[in-house]
């Protein structure tokens, strides 16, 4: 048994309200249910009380309320077990969905802001100017980036590469999908990368490139960013080949390369994400992209992304 098996046996339980076990498609992340009846009684509380999607957009506290209602139907400790999914190493990602209770896209709105805000603090999403993003792909895009491009791969990254803020974690909630065929979420722990030590340890790791980007994101600034950093005396990761400005031959090469190794390593995962499922993944040790969908007209997903840092006061 590895490693990251036997740390899989410290977080799997069954509660009365939930079931925390290996998600099927990986020994490092996690699959999480919460029961029917949470669910609808977690709705019931929120409809109670009117907490609109508007509302959370325009009240902060009420997005820390709603997380409360949560923690109310499933305990306390809930919370406390998701952040240790997150920060622990050896996993650092779970996936969490609604069962079928609803189909409402600002039900999902909402449930995955109580998940976000127990997880930690969301960033203010630029592109959006909102505390989340929601955004489509169809089969045509004229945008700036290969985010809403369908037919193409989306390459392994980390979120936050081009704002000088903390980016720890990522959430991302399958909101609608029609006439989709591949699309699937591709993921990378940095320690499953078996050519991590030879890109870590090379001398441009530690260079400060120059990140910056596009128009669409609503960000002017540019930042530097270490590409490798030591983080809890670990390898933690920031890069992104779209908005990365090398300056000579031999840095784009070293990024070219990084880029094609990762994306050819036989540990990448191409995670089966359902409608109304939402994936968490610690930000500086994960990895993430898109595989292209396949050639169709109708095509049409709907996603939701919260992105943000870890709230010291609940380490």
């Amino acid at each position: 048994m590895s490693i990251a098996e036997k740390s899989k046996l410290k977080f799997e339980m069954v509660t009365e309200h939930y079931q925390v076990k290996a998600h099927p498609q990986s020994n490092r992340l996690y699959h999480i249910e919460l029961s029917t009846e949470s669910l609808m009684k977690f709705f019931e509380a929120v409809k109670k009380e009117n907490y609109s999607v508007q509302h959370l957009e325009y009240t902060p506290y009420a997005r820390h309320i709603i997380a409360s209602h949560l923690l109310d139907q499933v305990g306390e400790e809930f919370g406390a077990l998701l952040r240790s999914i997150v920060h622990d190493r050896e996993s650092g990602g779970f996936t969490l969905g609604l069962n079928g209770v609803t189909e409402n896209t600002d039900d999902y709105v909402i449930f995955s802001t109580a998940v976000s805000h127990l997880v930690g603090i969301p960033n203010f999403d630029a592109m959006t100017g909102k505390y989340y993003a929601r955004f489509s792909v169809k089969d045509t895009d004229n945008s700036d980036s290969y985010l809403r491009q369908a037919y193409r791969l989306f390459t392994l990254h980390t979120d936050g590469t081009f704002v000088d803020e903390p980016t720890d974690w990522l959430l991302m909630m399958k909101m609608v999908e029609q006439n989709a065929r591949g699309g699937e979420s591709r993921l990378l722990h940095l320690d499953d990368w078996n050519e991590l030590d030879k890109y870590a340890s090379h001398p441009l790791a530690n260079h400060k490139f120059t990140y910056k980007a596009p128009s669409s994101k609503n960000v002017g600034q540019e930042v530097e960013r270490l590409t490798f950093f030591n983080y809890h005396n670990k390898p933690g990761i920031c890069y992104i080949d779209q908005f990365v400005y090398p300056e000579t031959i031999e840095q784009s090469k070293y990024l070219s390369d990084l880029s094609n190794s990762m994306e050819n390593d036989e540990n990448v995962i191409e995670l089966e994400l359902p409608v109304g499922d939402l994936v968490v993944v610690n930000n500086i040790f994960w990895l993430h992209g898109r595989a292209a969908f396949e050639k169709d007209p109708n095509l049409y997903r709907e996603l939701l992304r919260q992105r943000g840092r870890f709230n010291e006061n609940n380490l």
